[in-house]
């Protein structure tokens, strides 16, 4: 069995606090067709040349019944940019129009089987995992991008058609986990990397 999440599995529940100071469960997202799970955090400069693009796929999708919410699980002893109280500021310094939560024990990155930071898990009206990947093929750099993966499966699901293309490579930095290596990655992780 894979690390990831596989395509075609419900999507873990989880329970949360967002830096917005409420908590955040799946199902508060009920009234979304459409709903992306978005693994990130405030250093990694992969996250951080893909937020223009993350805002602006919300504001496109979200009259079309999608919903995005950003899940930051790094651990903050090695890197405490990633602490809760960056986390708040950093949402109002960029303005998230997404709720943005934090993981601080990893069991939801666990659960989903995350690996990087951007990594993305787009689930369907009945929270079934659809796509797991990348936001595109240039995380860092919009203007070098050639595909546009997560919009890509989005269309394909509004339009009720399969994901054409379901799992794509993660493009970013190492989920920082406790206890472990800044570059640790698990050793059952799926064939992506």
């Amino acid at each position: 069995m894979a690390f990831t999440i596989e395509v075609g599995q419900p999507a873990p529940d989880f329970k949360l606090p967002g830096v917005d100071g409420k908590t955040w469960t799946l199902s508060d997202f009920a009234d979304a067709n459409l709903v992306v799970v978005a693994f990130t955090c405030n250093h990694c400069p992969y996250v951080i040349g893909s937020e223009e693009r993350i805002m602006l796929m919300q504001q496109d999708y979200r009259g079309k019944g999608l919903r995005l919410l950003a899940i930051n699980s790094n651990e903050t002893e090695n890197h405490p940019e990633d602490s809760f109280d960056k986390m708040v500021k950093r949402a109002q310094d960029r303005g998230f129009c997404f709720p943005y939560l934090r993981d601080d024990d990893q069991s939801v990155a666990k659960a989903y089987g995350a690996i990087k930071t951007p990594q993305f898990f787009l689930l369907d009206k009945e929270r079934i995992v659809r796509y797991t990947g990348r936001l595109d093929d240039q995380p860092r750099d919009a203007s070098l991008a050639s595909t546009s993966d997560l919009r890509a499966a989005i269309e394909d699901l509004l339009a009720s058609r399969p994901v054409r293309l379901p799992v794509t490579e993660p493009m970013g930095c190492t989920i920082k986990w406790w206890g472990k290596d800044r570059k640790f990655i698990p050793g059952d992780v799926c064939d992506l990397l």
